[in-house]
């Protein structure tokens, strides 16, 4: 059954279509990630899904209730964690909670429990006379998901919750998510963080207000089209340069200290790029094909869709 459905969800500001066209599916019980770069349209989507925001054209539907008829009755059954979660910094992590509880029409019977156990699921219980404004980027996040989850939404929407927050604290954070899905709850969430897509059940690559691509990730990484070859040479950065001289912007990325080729020639291309690199100094290099990641699988896309718009476009 699904918790999220899209038919044709489109948001425009003037001449810019933030959102064109959203087909979507999310399923209830899943984690499902929304992909994309900054201005690739996933917040407004997410204001479109949680009622804050009017589409211009199309429909939606969360919990079976439509996002424009039924705004408010949605936003009793969901939870929404914008990219700057309203916290107020001079009331403490408890009282943050309670104002949020009491926003949300919370009975103060049972209440209490109800917050201790989110304390304890944040891990925040010791902080909990802790002012807002002295905790850390990621322990304002969890409290910012407590908050969220104080009147035990049916389903989560989360814009890029861990935007700028460190590694550890991610990893944290994904934690809980995960045990939020043990207990059926149905999670939204926009990333720009490639590997954090990696941890959700769905994902859809999304740019420029269109959807690329859903499935799993491992459906994703196989809709590339070619393989992938990686570089590793003494000086990767002016390989890069080279590289994509002969083959293309689009097909070739720096990866740290290796460069990545897309490719649909494999065995010719190989043996072009060793040569290739050794007339410029910069050999001896190894290439070698390798499983890509989501972000070249991303790199790809875009690539094609660029492709598919040339030869679309009138001479």
């Amino acid at each position: 059954m699904s918790a999220i459905r899209t038919e044709n969800l489109t948001k425009t500001f003037g001449a810019n279509r933030a959102v064109d066209g959203l087909d979507l599916e999310v399923m209830t019980g899943e984690i499902f990630g929304l992909v994309g770069p900054d201005g690739a349209g996933k917040t407004t989507a997410m204001r479109l899904l949680t009622g804050i925001m009017e589409p211009t054209e199309g429909d939606g539907w969360v919990l079976g209730r439509h996002i424009k008829r039924e705004a408010e009755a949605i936003k009793d059954d969901i939870g929404y964690m914008s990219q700057r979660f309203g916290l107020y910094p001079d009331l403490s992590v408890l009282e943050n909670i309670h104002f949020y509880a009491d926003l949300y029409g919370e009975p103060r019977h049972g209440r209490d429990a109800k917050i201790d156990k989110l304390l304890a699921f944040s891990n925040l219980t010791p902080f909990k006379k802790r002012l807002a404004d002295n905790l850390s980027g990621g322990m304002k996040q969890k409290l910012g998901l407590a908050c969220a989850l104080i009147h035990t939404p049916k389903v989560l929407f989360l814009d890029e919750p861990t935007n700028g927050v460190d590694p550890v604290s991610r990893r944290d954070f994904w934690r809980i998510l995960y045990q939020l899905l043990a207990e059926k709850v149905t999670i939204f969430v926009s990333t720009a963080y490639l590997d954090e897509a990696e941890r959700c059940n769905r994902i859809g690559l999304m740019h420029e207000g269109r959807i690329l691509n859903v499935g799993t990730p491992t459906e994703i990484k196989k809709m590339m089209s070619g393989s992938l070859l990686e570089v590793r040479c003494r000086d990767a950065r002016q390989a890069t340069k080279i590289l994509r001289h002969q083959f293309g912007v689009d097909a070739v990325g720096l990866f740290g200290d290796r460069v990545h080729v897309v490719t649909n020639n494999q065995d010719t291309d190989q043996a072009q790029i060793v040569e290739t690199l050794e007339q410029s100094g910069l050999g001896p290099s190894t290439v070698r094909p390798i499983v890509p990641s989501l972000e070249d699988v991303f790199v790809s896309a875009l690539t094609e869709k660029k492709g598919e718009e040339r030869h679309e476009s009138p001479h």
